[in-house]
């Protein structure tokens, strides 16, 4: 009962670990295994160049690559030609994993009008990088009609401090502060798993964001607040407004209902829980 993880970094080793803690012996594969955790056995394959070796009784397969570079070249690497050489090998092997899930992204929704989203909205990619994750997509529900895939938002947590970096650094407010969309990493790692241990047979798609969608400014003034820092003051834009509208992440409001609705209980909630954790692990204490 083996769990196959192809691209086992900062996410796929969390989810490994939480699987390792279950019982459940892990294999994860990526360029340079060596640096996986002890409890994980690497297999050091890159993807977008050959085929793994696939363990016989690999029960469930997590798809978690990601691309180096945000050209569609490195996009078409990671997501297609790395997934098609796994099915590849799933296929040649006598392997029947019973569930497979594919991490996928919320950028697939080019939606700009602050709308709600869910998983019945049509996915409406821009031309590019986004619209290769869902060629990705698709190619695995294809090949494999009962696999599941994991939208992912914006994924926060360790190592992944980018806003409380831009806060510290004095970042300013926008003037059309877009609606903003995450998840924690461990409980983006800790849905992974609940979607596939489930009795029930998963759903085609899932969105992983927490409960809180909110405007950017909102985050950015909390950050501020928790960093005893001076409330960010409202800054200027050199840039055009359809060059600040067509940025990556749109404005919407991602919703998790589905995702609630298997049982699935956060740890962070919204980003006020995530982003205190994150500043407390570094020492930091809020006023």
């Amino acid at each position: 009962m083996t769990v196959l993880i192809a691209g086992c970094g900062d996410l796929g080793t969390e989810v490994g670990l939480r699987f390792t803690q279950l019982g459940y012996p892990v294999v994860g594969l990526r360029r340079n295994a060596s640096v996986l955790p002890a409890f994980i056995s690497g297999q050091s394959v890159d993807l977008s160049a050959g085929k793994p070796v696939v363990p016989y009784d690999t029960e469930f397969v997590v798809v978690a690559t990601s691309a180096g570079r945000a050209t569609e070249e490195a996009y078409r690497a990671a997501y297609l030609d790395g997934l098609r050489n796994l099915l590849d090998a799933l296929d040649d092997t006598s392997a029947a994993p019973r569930r497979i899930l594919l991490v996928s992204s919320t950028a697939v929704y080019d939606v700009n009008d602050g709308s709600w989203v869910d998983e019945q909205t049509p996915a409406n990619p821009k031309p590019g990088t986004d619209s290769i994750v869902l060629e990705a997509e698709r190619m695995l529900h294809s090949r494999r009609p009962t696999a599941t895939v994991l939208r992912l938002a914006g994924i926060y947590g360790p190592g992944r401090e980018r806003l409380i970096t831009q806060v510290r650094g004095g970042a300013t407010l926008s003037a059309e502060s877009r609606h903003t969309n995450r998840i924690h990493r461990d409980d983006a790692a800790a849905a992974i798993v609940h979607i596939l241990l489930r009795p029930e047979q998963p759903a085609p798609l899932y969105l992983g964001v927490d409960d809180a969608p909110v405007p950017g400014n909102e985050v950015l003034t909390f950050l501020a607040a928790e960093l005893g820092l001076p409330e960010p003051i409202l800054g200027k834009s050199d840039l055009p407004e359809p060059t600040r509208e067509s940025r990556r992440g749109g404005d919407k409001l991602l919703s998790n209902q589905l995702l609630r609705q298997t049982g699935f209980s956060f740890s962070y909630p919204t980003y006020r829980e995530g982003y205190r954790a994150l500043l407390a692990g570094a020492g930091i204490r809020h006023p």
